[in-house]
């Protein structure tokens, strides 16, 4: 049986990755900053009879806690397939360049590019003992230099300084990641789920949260011919999904 680690997974997209994972037979870590919140969830998901599913405490914004997690991880494989890395932050308001906070720009560079290195770097071990590893940096079409540039894109007016730039810069990190890797097994993309209705954003986002999790699941389970080093956004792109950075 493959395994999963996805971050961020005790609600909305991460949960409903977690679970379409669990359904397509994997064996999931579901990770939690909050232990009881990622137990709560898991036992959501039993209910609906998926067994092969596990709450882990991960705060992925804190070196010990992603430590402590792929200790434990560790004692129950030796081999990790698949990682999501969806644990993420807006970073708060205002958003604006002259008016953001240092601060601000600190907590979501902390969560959005050094929590997904982080995770990364600490897991690769057990990645690179996987036949097939892949990785998904759960990402944005809003961290588009390409879009933002273009006054047609239809989100061209939802600026935001902060959280453009952190995935922007996650997404540089993906790009890497996969040259760094790129003559070994690995499949590693960025991937937006689309403007997906969740807490994340007041639910004013009109995609489904089963549909935000199949994008991701697409390229978590691409074969070996599948792509590495892209950016995908079926929202933005219905007919190749890739997206310019």
């Amino acid at each position: 049986m493959k395994s999963a680690l996805v971050t961020g997974a005790n609600k909305s997209i991460g949960f409903e990755v977690a679970r379409q994972l669990a359904q397509k037979g994997m064996y999931v870590y579901l990770g939690s900053r909050d232990l009881a919140k990622g137990l709560e969830a898991v036992n959501r998901l039993k209910t609906e009879g998926l067994k092969n599913i596990e709450a882990i405490e991960l705060d992925i914004t804190k070196d010990e806690s992603v430590k402590n997690a792929r200790a434990e991880i560790g004692k129950k494989t030796k081999v990790l397939d698949i990682l999501i890395n969806n644990a993420g932050i807006y970073g708060g308001y205002p958003q604006e360049a002259l008016n953001a906070t240092i601060e601000q720009f600190k907590a979501t560079y902390d969560a959005n590019l050094f929590g997904a290195a982080r995770v990364t770097q600490a897991f690769m071990d057990l990645l690179k003992k996987s036949p097939e590893p892949r990785i998904v940096n759960v990402s944005s079409s809003q961290g588009s230099l390409t879009l933002h540039s273009d006054p047609s894109y239809k989100y061209y007016d939802y600026k935001g300084a902060v959280y453009l730039s952190s995935k922007a810069a996650m997404n540089m990190y993906t790009v890497v990641l996969a040259y760094e890797l790129k003559n070994t097994p690995f499949k590693i993309n960025a991937v937006c789920p689309g403007y997906t209705k969740t807490d994340f954003n007041g639910h004013r986002g009109p995609g489904s949260l089963e549909d935000a999790g199949k994008r991701i699941l697409k390229y978590a389970l691409i074969d070996n011919e599948g792509p590495t080093g892209k950016f995908f956004s079926e929202e933005n792109n219905p007919e190749t999904g890739e997206i310019p950075w």
